[in-house]
């Protein structure tokens, strides 16, 4: 072969996707010098160096324990720009500067070397066949069929839910490839035998296991801890909430609830399920059990991701470091469907990379059965289909889809069947009712409650840059669930994200694989359902919207923390040395466990609770006077703008379905009442205070003291 030219090497560069991969040799005396250094890192001295006394250490020698100064001096530099955001007298100069000068460094590391790339490990590849058992998929089309027909009530029943999972089973079972049996090893009939005959469990934890057990039951502690407490009051959305839980629990088996605006099945399902076990009926902490436990479950896919794409130390620093940030935390402890959107798409995301990479047809096939569930979840989950679709086509473009490109399209179909078999209940009621269906989206991506406040296309662009800058900057003005104003992620996390991002940036620049750009790509597209709300530009950046995006975000963030320890860990000679990577891993997550702490359980619930109604007390007055000297039904709350909502009062009672409201012209029919009487009222309703005592004279008035000074409420009580 003639030898190739400079504009060879140029073309195989910027087209990978071409298969043009020409690799230069590099100079003799390098090759020399890399050999000269590998030997020293495994440990073998040459007959030259062993000469030379142990306490005098060479020159080289010297060099492999350096710390990589210029890959230390970006993260120390991105942390104190990130700093300069993390305050509130904010100083956006100084950050983008400091960010600046970390991103050069970094850079400079890594083309002087100094900072070597994790690799992504390369997977066992199979084939993806185009077998299938005819008969079990033939089998599933009249019941889906079926399904579909009886899905038009609109509600689930004995009936569609039976044609539904069984069609369902038989697709599945049709397109599942079994995994030849291992003669050699007992199957489970054989397994649960030799158990009865000799029962006992031989455990075998590696060192590895024990830290991500940990791992986990230190993201539990963050997820679960003061969960009655943080945050302690409920807002309209709950009630919302509660009262379709209600429907479910009184056997209405509803498709998709109208009520608010319109919300898919999921929650409610899972809330009544909750309710029921644990006894805690219709109350905020049965909505807080359901989502937190959804976020919590997350963390799992997202270990996996992380092992994926790197290995099992990016999979734990992603799981810790999630597992402990405020973003998910909060977004999981305010009993709404938030967190079930990262819940699904990180199994759809795992699944989809797992079988691209490893040409794995059961993998795509899990991950397209996740899609359909996931869409019986939270509306923003309704960009996932096309996240998916641009992972495939980012894979399809690379050099490494080269020879298998049509069977990957044929998964593609099989991933999105699977998808529609699982979301067939909601597609047939998106069929008949779509304007009820897409009415929430709609009336953030369109005009249908209100006209676009300036051009579509200068909004979606101002949108778009709030969402990306959202991690370091602003994470919104919602105070039902984020800390205004402030950034999204904590100063650590803010800053690895940063260098995070470079790594990938790089690697990918330097070695063309699909999985870094779509990790790149994947972030703007999982905050879409935030960034077109075009109509109301001020509802973003969101923390609930863009939740999906937590999943690339928090790999990316471990990625570049794992880049630097391991260069550490790499050029360290000796116990001591190392142990300065491992400290250091130990101190960055410590200080961002202890932001988040404070982030979590103080800040964001003091300005919670600053902000939201005291019902939970009103209703605690209502139940003392139920269960003393009145009656659930003897008691009533006087509303007045913007103040209470009067059905949570109840529901904070213990008596979840009676709304407390008694308006103001309804009080003189309170005279037929021959049994004491209470009234809550806002202690500005002076026409309500005076109509009391024209109709109670002999009444009695009293000023609650509430926990918060301006959230008193009067009480004024008859004999």
């Amino acid at each position: 072969m003639e030898e190739p030219s400079v504009w060879d090497y140029v073309k195989s560069k910027l087209m990978p996707w071409k298969g043009i991969k020409i690799i230069l040799p590099p100079p003799e005396s390098s090759a020399e010098e890399t050999d000269k250094q590998l030997d020293l890192v495994d440990g073998v001295i040459s007959s030259e160096t062993a000469e030379i006394e142990v306490d005098q250490p060479t020159v080289k020698e010297a060099e492999q324990i350096r710390l990589p100064w210029r890959s230390l001096g970006a993260l120390l530099l991105a942390i104190l720009a990130q700093l300069m955001l993390d305050t509130p007298s904010r100083s956006e100069g100084v950050a983008v500067a400091g960010y600046i000068l970390a991103a050069g460094l970094a850079i400079w590391a890594i083309l002087s070397r100094e900072w070597t790339l994790p690799e992504i490990p390369e997977p066992t590849v199979g084939e993806i066949t185009t077998t299938f058992r005819a008969r079990l998929f033939l089998l599933s089309l009249p019941l889906l069929l079926m399904a579909f027909i009886t899905f038009g009530s609109g509600e689930y029943s004995l009936i569609n839910l039976a044609l539904w999972f069984l069609g369902a089973a038989y697709f599945v079972g049709a397109l599942w490839i079994s995994k030849p049996k291992d003669e050699s090893k007992p199957n489970w009939r054989e397994r649960i035998s030799a158990f009865a005959r000799d029962p006992k469990i031989n455990l075998n934890l590696s060192g590895f296991a024990i830290l991500l057990v940990l791992v986990f039951l230190v993201a539990a502690y963050f997820r679960f801890s003061q969960l009655n407490t943080v945050p302690g009051e409920m807002f309209s959305d709950q009630a919302e909430k509660l009262l379709d839980v209600n429907d479910v629990m009184s056997g209405q088996w509803k498709v998709f609830f109208t009520r608010n605006t319109g919300r898919e099945d999921f929650q409610f399902y899972l809330t009544a399920l909750i309710a029921s076990l644990f006894n805690t009926g219709l109350s905020f902490i049965s909505l807080k059990i359901g989502t937190t436990l959804a976020g919590f479950l997350t963390l799992p896919f997202i270990y996996l991701l992380g092992k994926e794409i790197g290995n099992k130390w990016v999979g734990l620093l992603a799981t810790i470091l999630c597992g402990i940030a405020y973003w998910p935390n909060v977004i999981s402890r305010i009993g709404l469907r938030f967190p079930l959107y990262a819940l699904f798409a990180a199994p759809v995301l795992y699944f989809m990379i797992k079988g691209l990479r490893r040409q794995d047809r059961n993998a795509l096939l899990l991950s397209g059965l996740f899609l359909g569930i996931g869409l019986h979840g939270y509306s923003p989950f309704r960009v996932i289909p096309l996240v998916v679709m641009v992972g495939f086509a980012i894979y399809l473009l690379h050099h490494t889809s080269k020879g298998r490109r049509k069977q990957t399209i044929l998964a593609f179909v099989l991933l999105a069947l699977a998808a529609l078999v699982i979301f067939l209940p909601l597609a047939r009621y998106a069929l008949d009712n779509p304007e009820q269906f897409n009415y929430r989206l709609l009336s953030r991506m369109g005009t249908t409650e209100r006209d676009y406040p300036g051009s579509p296309v200068t909004i979606f662009l101002g949108n778009f840059w709030k969402g990306l800058i959202m991690p370091f900057y602003d994470d919104g003005q919602t105070w039902v669930n984020s800390i205004p104003g402030r950034p999204a992620l904590d100063l650590i996390s803010a800053a690895l994200f940063f260098i995070g991002l470079i790594v990938v940036t790089a690697r990918y620049i330097q070695r063309r694989n699909w999985v870094d750009l779509f990790l790149l790509v994947s972030i703007p597209l999982l905050m879409l359902s935030s960034t077109l709300s075009l109509a109301f530009p001020d509802e973003n950046p969101s923390l609930v919207r863009s939740s999906g995006a937590i999943i690339p975000i928090f790999l990316i963030i471990a990625v570049g923390l794992y880049a630097l320890l391991s260069e550490i860990y790499r050029r360290a000679t000796g116990l001591a040395g190392k142990s300065i990577a491992v400290g250091l891993g130990v101190v960055l997550v410590f200080l961002s466990s202890a932001q988040n702490f404070d982030l979590t359980f103080n800040q964001f619930n003091e300005q919670y609770m600053s902000k939201a109604l005291n019902t939970s007390e009103m209703g605690t007055v209502i139940k003392n006077w139920a269960q003393s000297v009145g009656s659930y039904d003897t008691a009533f709350v006087i509303p007045y703008p913007y103040w209470v909502d009067t059905r949570l009062v109840g529901m904070n009672a213990g008596n979840p379905l009676k709304d407390y409201a008694i308006q103001f012209d309804q009080l003189d029919s309170t005279k037929s009442y021959s049994q004491s009487l209470l009234f809550i009222l806002k202690p500005e309703d002076t026409a309500s205070i005076d109509k009391l005592w024209q109709l109670y004279p002999d009444g009695r008035l009293a000023r609650y003291d509430a926990k918060l000074d301006e959230k008193d409420f009067l009480i004024f009580t008859t004999p």
